[in-house]
């Protein structure tokens, strides 16, 4: 073992291990799984149609259509909603379980 080689106490397992596995392990747990409406993965940047007409709060009784394609989403760390932008809304947060991924 060299002196350069860091060791840390990971509490969950409750052995000693290396920085780099720590930090590996951590950044595992940090991702965060987000599914469409049939089990897809969606990541940042897919494009998703929506599986059912979704009436939008706050957005003067506008009703976003299903089969509305929606482009370039974000994850925002929850795994149940999506960061959107349409034309006509600003700031649309979606729930995963209404769209679809193409």
């Amino acid at each position: 073992m060299s002196g350069s080689d860091d060791f840390v106490f990971d509490e969950a397992s409750g052995e000693w291990i290396s920085a780099a596995e720590a930090a590996e392990r951590a950044k595992a747990a940090g991702v965060v799984e987000v599914r469409d409406a049939v089990g897809n993965l969606l990541a940042d940047g897919d494009t998703v149609t929506l599986v059912k007409d979704l009436k939008v709060k706050g957005a003067g009784g506008q009703t976003l259509k299903r089969g509305t394609v929606i482009r370039s989403i974000r994850l925002t760390g929850d795994p149940q909603e999506i960061d959107c932008r349409h034309e006509t809304i600003k700031g649309l947060v979606l729930r995963a379980e209404f769209v679809k991924k193409n």
